[in-house]
């Protein structure tokens, strides 16, 4: 297949402009790079109708284009399945039958990590599993050997995160986040992942797994998010955030361009040609304040 890039989003709404910024990145550093341009539609959960086909269409107004059909997460059960089988043939799986609330209110194992899972399930009895599964349907977790993973990245350096024994399928039977991602990067030939830095924490997770899977590891790019004018994250609600809303205000899908190159610090210039030149480490590690009223009084 060769080496590949992706940009993943989940259709549960509009992509707003911190969602494309992310997916310029990720075309230029695949591009770039001379890989692949993947899109993968994580549809596992929070998917509303409609939505797929409006993100798609955003990213093509600005300029994207991608290798290949888009993959579905839902269209993709087995390899999951399949993942699991053989972590639990190696005895790295078990069932949990811990709810949100007794996880936050249950002490922390001594000397575990700030935020892990306490080990409640770890080690029940059989009958311990039997008398629980009549009350409650199980998760299955990682049996974790490790409290902490360091993953290379690109901008970051080497970072150093938590690994617990997070959840591979959750206990309505939908694989779990960490779980898909990783397989499905390793199925699709993915080796190199850009995407927004707070997604970083989660980067030894899944950099731990696929090592335990015998997958090959990947080459991680955590760039910056575009933040509001009060510094948090960019939410829809913010206002003109979307491409369509921005069009509301004047700015079509080439001016939302600009504004992402500018931002990145990037003439206006056809993709291809920018993808010739670029240099990761001239990309500005600050997060882009993005302040909607601001845009629309530039306009007029």
């Amino acid at each position: 297949m060769g080496a590949a890039g992706r940009f993943a989003p989940s259709p549960s709404g509009e992509l707003h402009i911190g969602n494309l910024r992310t997916a310029v990145l990720a075309w230029l550093f695949a591009r770039s790079s001379g890989r692949r341009f993947l899109i993968r539609v994580e549809d596992l959960d929070r998917a509303r109708a409609g939505f797929e086909a409006q993100q798609l269409d955003a990213l093509a107004a600005i300029g994207l284009d991608w290798d290949g059909e888009v993959v579905r997460q839902t269209e993709r059960g087995p390899i999951y399945q399949r993942a699991l089988e053989q972590l639990a043939e190696g005895g790295l799986v078990y069932e949990c039958f811990c709810t949100r609330r007794e996880i936050a209110e249950a002490p922390s194992a001594p000397h575990a990590p700030e935020g892990a899972y306490p080990g409640t399930c770890r080690n029940l009895t059989d009958a311990e599993r039997e008398e629980r599964r009549q009350n409650r349907p199980a998760a299955l977790r990682l049996r974790a050997d490790t409290a902490s993973y360091t993953v290379a990245d690109r901008l970051h350096g080497d970072y150093t995160g938590l690994v617990d024994d997070f959840v591979l399928r959750r206990n309505d039977g939908v694989p779990a986040y960490n779980l898909a991602v990783v397989v499905d990067d390793a199925a699709q030939g993915v080796d190199q992942v850009v995407r927004g830095d707070d997604l970083l924490s989660s980067a030894p997770r899944q950099a731990y797994l696929a090592q335990l899977l015998g997958l090959p590891p990947v080459e991680y790019a955590h760039v910056p998010l575009v933040l509001n004018e009060r510094r948090r994250r960019l939410a829809k609600r913010d206002g003109a955030v979307t491409l369509d809303a921005l069009a509301m205000a004047g700015f079509n899908a080439a001016a939302v361009r600009r504004m992402l190159l500018e931002s990145l610090r990037l003439p206006d210039a056809p993709l291809d040609q920018l993808a010739a030149n670029f240099r990761p480490d001239a990309l500005p590690l600050e997060p882009w304040i993005f302040d909607p009223p601001q845009v629309a009084l530039s306009r007029g």
